[in-house]
């Protein structure tokens, strides 16, 4: 059997590679996203309009995969676990390609805030608003609702400690926005309910004696934070990236978004 696939120069040079690829896929879709803007489509159909397009392009792939053959002349013990492998990778690309298809939503109106936020004038931060302001978002609240969830998700064995950095929860609830902050709890604990499976499995491959935790990555898993950070992977990426560049290390937010899986990657 080859060693290829255990080799961490390989595997870190794939990474950097598929990294590259997802770089590049959020830069033509934040620009795709300002043409359909610009040219009146509202966020809503310029959602779908992507998640087709993405939706596609998972689904060559399953094409691609489905068609493969083994090597000329392996032996058939060798080609029966091939082909149960291609079911197994094609069954798991067309979920993908369905999921992708009905339920990215929301990136649109994430793109737009955060082009918004970057066209924003310097001074416009000391202007008055004429507005209500928001509602403070319930710090203390919202850290205890993930708490209750991510114990509710893993054994206290499992469980990397209640205790909250002040840096990641500032960064992941700087990507709450304004018109989410009142009943953003709820909404917290209706996120863990609705993902529980995923998010065990998420804990059980890379959460706290994982193997890949031995190797010191992965921190944020097992965290309460990092129930947040998932919510708003998923809600708006754009907006949690913008957020966490600001201060803290690009690799810990990378590796959570390696191991959740969110519909949009926005890792170098």
């Amino acid at each position: 059997m080859s060693t290829e696939q255990h080799d961490p120069d390989v595997y870190g040079q794939e990474l950097a590679r598929i990294g590259h690829h997802q770089s590049e896929a959020t830069g033509a879709r934040f620009t795709v996203f300002q043409a359909l803007a610009a040219a009146g489509v509202s966020p809503e159909q310029a959602d779908e309009i992507v998640s087709k397009l993405e939706a596609g392009a998972v689904a060559g792939a399953h094409t691609w995969i489905s068609e493969s053959s083994p090597p000329h002349g392996s032996e058939q013990r060798f080609e029966d676990g091939w082909f149960a492998g291609v079911r197994d990778v094609a069954s798991y690309l067309l979920r993908v390609a369905d999921t992708t298809a009905t339920t990215q939503r929301g990136l649109a109106a994430s793109s737009a805030l955060l082009l918004a936020h970057h066209r924003q004038p310097a001074s416009s931060a000391s202007t008055p608003s004429a507005q209500e302001p928001a509602p403070a978002l319930d710090t203390e609240k919202v850290l205890a609702a993930a708490r209750r969830c991510t114990w509710a998700l893993a054994a206290p064995s499992e469980f990397l400690g209640p205790e909250a950095s002040d840096e990641i929860l500032a960064a992941a609830l700087g990507a709450v926005r304004e018109d989410e902050r009142a009943g953003y709890a709820e909404r917290l604990e209706a996120f863990a309910e609705q993902h529980r499976a995923r998010l065990e499995e998420l804990l059980r491959a890379y959460g706290p004696g994982s193997a890949p935790a031995s190797h010191g990555r992965y921190m944020l898993a097992g965290r309460p934070e990092s129930l947040i950070i998932c919510e708003r992977m998923e809600a708006v990426p754009f907006l949690l990236r913008s957020q966490w560049d600001k201060a803290l290390e690009a690799v810990l937010l990378d590796d959570l978004e390696f191991a959740w899986g969110p519909r949009t990657r926005l890792s170098r």
